[in-house]
């Protein structure tokens, strides 16, 4: 059998299996997936309970969610090459047990800064575990349309996590503690590397090579440039820091050819970048959000954490519950006009929760919250969809892969971003505006970009 970049892949085990089989396959996959998106969104609501514990300032308690989402965005794309060169199945145990570690760290972590190290090898793990799945997925399914179905059904994963995760999240830390999130996660994760056991092993080596200098240099460039979002008084020297990297990446990945771990080839590719472009302004909106207003919540005493869980629901049962439609509409309407669409209505959103600060009516909050939902409705999968389109067939698991990393960027600076306008401004109502209006004017330019695409 060969993957979609047409190398010969190695599939132990057979072709043709019983349907039963296959979904006990697609569920233990399915479970490694839910598992990793809802501590994302899990640790959200933990955020307040987590810096009075361990006395940090929002400057610091940011990294319990930056750095997660910097280590997963750093390691996407080489995650993936790892699970093509030593097997798909080995890198998602290995990922589940690293996320397992991560957890049982945080879970127990006596500082801050142990709880942030715990978050960061979390991250690793999910670096590992996501890329591996979906290549199982595709790999395991070879009948086209079961395919489908099969990373339908995956994919339809992120959705449940990001209804479970905020009241799921917000009772765990009500009844458990902040220490709760983690490790009641850590369990899970080991069933679902149970799970992952009985699968089939697949790989495809040839052609496939670690590109360690080019993720070296990625990884320095991201740091750099998030430290700099962070750190106004050192961002001059962070910025070059940031700089110097990206060359050093360019000239590796030039030199490297067709083994980059960014292929260049792609990168000409206008209608690609304009959607990793909006994939990233998306996500520096939303996650902001998501980090702040449940904060903000506890702190102006509006809502207890196991409330601020339950009212984030409209937003994520909206998502979910028209997000399946979107290819019909994208048919009927085009995909550029249902992103730059749905982008606008996310930038509305986040305006609105903006102004309903302290004293102004939930209801208002709850308004803005489900235009955000809509709005993601919208514009994910179109644009998804639009990143892979963009590219021949046989390199579209690379362009979804780039489309993805871009949305982990974008999250990683939102949170960074907001957290520092946040608390520059005293962590009180003018800070919480301010975020989220900057927030919602990077949004806007998305979808400009989108439009234009």
């Amino acid at each position: 059998m060969r993957d979609g970049g047409g190398n010969e892949d190695v599939l132990a085990g057979v072709v043709v299996v019983a349907p039963d089989l296959e979904r006990r396959w697609l569920w233990a996959l399915c479970l490694a997936v839910l598992v990793v998106q809802v501590d994302t969104s899990v640790v959200n609501l933990a955020v307040r309970a987590i810096g009075v514990a361990l006395r940090a300032p929002v400057a610091t308690i940011k990294w319990v969610v930056a750095a997660y989402n910097l280590a997963y965005a750093a390691l996407l794309l080489s995650g993936g090459t790892l699970a093509d060169l030593l097997g798909r199945r080995r890198i998602a145990l290995w990922g589940l047990g690293v996320f397992t570690a991560g957890c049982a760290v945080a879970g127990l972590a006596p500082t801050i800064g142990v709880l942030v190290t715990g978050r960061v090898i979390s991250g690793v793990g999910a670096a590992l575990i996501l890329p591996a799945t979906l290549a199982l997925v595709r790999v395991l399914w070879q009948e086209p349309a079961r395919r489908a179905h099969a990373i339908g059904v995956w994919a339809g994963m992120n959705g449940a996590a990001f209804v479970i995760g905020p009241p799921l999240g917000g009772f765990l830390v009500a009844v458990t503690g902040w220490r709760g999130i983690f490790l009641v996660t850590a369990p899970l994760a080991l069933v679902a590397a149970w799970a992952v056991r009985s699968l089939p092993e697949s790989q495809a080596p040839a052609g496939r090579h670690l590109d360690l200098a080019g993720q070296a240099f990625a990884i320095g460039a991201l740091c750099a440039f998030t430290y700099a979002a962070t750190a106004p008084t050192h961002a001059a020297v962070a910025i070059l820091a940031g700089m110097a990297a990206s060359l050093g990446f360019f000239i590796v990945e030039r030199r490297a050819g067709a083994a980059a771990m960014v292929p260049f080839a792609l990168l000409r590719q206008g209608a690609l970048v304009n959607a990793m472009g909006v994939a990233a302004a998306m996500t520096f909106g939303m996650y902001g959000l998501l980090f702040l207003v449940p904060l903000a919540w506890q702190r102006f005493g509006i809502l207890t954490v196991g409330e601020a869980g339950f009212a984030l629901l409209p937003m994520s049962m909206i998502f979910v519950a028209l997000s399946h439609k979107t290819g019909r509409w994208s048919a009927r309407f085009g995909a550029k006009a249902l992103i730059g669409s749905g982008m606008a209505l996310i930038a509305m959103g986040l305006a609105v929760v903006s102004v309903s600060r302290v004293g102004a009516p939930l209801a208002l909050t709850e308004g803005g919250l489900a235009l955000t939902g809509l709005g993601m409705a919208l514009a994910t999968g179109p644009n998804l969809a639009l990143a892979a389109g963009a590219v021949a067939p046989g390199r579209s698991g690379t362009a979804s892969a780039l489309a993805n990393a871009a949305r982990m960027v974008g999250a990683t600076f939102g949170v960074a971003v907001a957290a520092t306008v946040y608390g520059a401004c005293g962590a009180g109502p003018l800070g919480f505006v301010g975020a989220l209006r900057l927030g919602a004017l990077v949004v806007a330019a998305g979808a400009v970009l989108a439009l234009r695409a």
